[in-house]
């Protein structure tokens, strides 16, 4: 099946409907991006009350202002950012995805969640030892709590038991916020 990428409700509710009608007329699934009228969800609390919010709208019947969307042809993108950034607020923003998906999965039966990886490690772009080790970790987390699927060169993950102990929980410190010098250890 075809799956469209993507649609979200930056432009309006109106919109939104407007495109899902027309991926649901052709039979195709789609990626929906957390994103409202009002920004991007950054956090926990966002990514849930965006999702819930469109995944309403998608699977209401149109006779109740929905679109009749089947729920297992929704891939939400609750987006991964970056962690490590030395900005306080992005601290928690793996831990966010995590527990938003792991919420979702009651919120939004059968539908799918997925995400761009290398987001979450932008912050060591050049350093591919540590990229590849947090990525393999943020998956060892986030396929539990329910991710389906990643945009991912699977070429570049690291067997989760195989990275170095040192830097596994080095990174594990950063990707679940544990440490607030976690960051500095990892540099």
């Amino acid at each position: 099946k075809g799956i469209v990428n993507s649609i979200s409700m930056k432009e309006g509710l109106d919109e939104f409907k407007r495109q899902a009608k027309l991926i649901k007329r052709y039979g195709a699934a789609a990626v929906v991006m957390a994103f409202d009228e009002k920004g991007q969800a950054d956090t926990y609390q966002r990514k849930v009350e965006i999702c819930e919010r469109a995944y309403r709208v998608l699977v209401a019947d149109v006779d109740q202002g929905g679109v009749g969307f089947a729920p297992e042809d929704i891939i939400f993108d609750p987006n991964i950012f970056a962690v490590a950034t030395g900005i306080e607020e992005h601290n928690n923003y793996a831990v966010d995805f995590i527990e938003a998906v792991k919420e979702l999965r009651v919120l939004c039966p059968h539908a799918h969640y997925s995400g761009g990886l290398s987001n979450l490690s932008f912050s060591f772009r050049g350093n591919e030892p540590v990229r590849r080790a947090m990525h393999s970790i943020f998956l060892y987390h986030a396929i539990p709590a329910g991710l389906d699927m990643a945009i991912v060169n699977a070429g570049q993950l690291d067997i989760y038991d195989d990275i170095d102990p040192e830097l596994r929980v080095a990174c594990e410190d950063v990707i679940l916020n544990r440490d607030p010098d976690a960051t500095e250890r990892l540099i």
